[in-house]
């Protein structure tokens, strides 16, 4: 006759099973609550980043909005788009720039800028602006404390370092 052999295990055996499971879920435990508070720190940033950016966008709007009171006076004096212009030239002297046809402005807070620029239609348009420009720049230093470098956010504007920035276009 033929024996069986029968591997039997002792009675620790199932103790140090429990063990093993026990200390694997433990583990993955304290890895899923360190996944669990990354992902809330990411989100608070992200929703600080977006407050902020979305503050100076309001501002920018603000600014905007300025400008289109100014520019409503002085569609009211003018009698052509040139003399408008002009008007316009000698009212934005101060943060707006004119230059052509451009009005041109930054809105900041020390690490984000949006670069605005709106172009002044001609009289009698319907519309006294348009965007043509609505660009956000960010400082890296923020979040390394490095050496200030700045990344900006899109549109193939000669910046004077462009080197180190980026450019995103925000859409209205």
């Amino acid at each position: 006759m033929k024996q069986k052999s029968s591997i039997s295990f002792g009675p620790g055996a199932a103790s140090l099973l429990l063990i093993f499971v026990v200390l694997a879920m433990s583990v993955l435990g304290m890895l899923s609550l360190m996944n669990s508070r990354n992902d809330v720190r990411l989100s608070e940033r992200s929703v600080s980043v977006m407050e902020a950016v979305y503050f100076l966008n309001a501002k920018a709007e603000e600014s905007r909005a300025r400008a289109d009171a100014v520019l409503c006076e002085l569609a009211q004096k003018a009698d052509s788009t040139e003399t408008y212009l002009s008007f316009a030239k000698e009212a934005f002297t101060g943060e707006m720039k004119l230059k052509g046809n451009v009005l041109s402005w930054n809105e900041t807070d020390g690490f984000r800028t949006i670069h605005c620029a709106l172009e002044l239609l001609p009289l009698n348009a319907g519309e006294r602006t348009r965007w043509v420009q609505h660009t956000l720049i960010v400082k890296t230093a923020e979040s390394s404390g490095e050496n200030e470098s700045d990344t900006f956010y899109g549109d193939g504007v000669d910046w004077e370092s462009a080197e180190t920035e980026e450019a995103w276009i925000i859409d209205d």
